[in-house]
């Protein structure tokens, strides 16, 4: 079925203005955490946490 109005098919960009050509990759941002930063024994209890998250979903889904 025919439109009876035409239609702009470019793109248009609103409120997003770069500052940087586009071979500039973009500034680094500060991570609010990092797995790198942590303690051996944090990212041991991080791991046993996740493993042990992981094992419930499996143990439920068996249920």
């Amino acid at each position: 079925m025919p439109h009876a109005h035409p239609h702009d098919h470019t793109h248009h960009h609103h409120g997003h203005a770069h500052s940087h050509g586009p071979a500039t990759p973009h500034p680094a941002q500060a991570a609010p955490w990092s797995i790198l930063r942590m303690t051996v024994v944090t990212r041991l209890a991080a791991a046993f946490a996740v493993s042990a998250a992981l094992w419930a979903v499996v143990l439920l889904a068996m249920r």
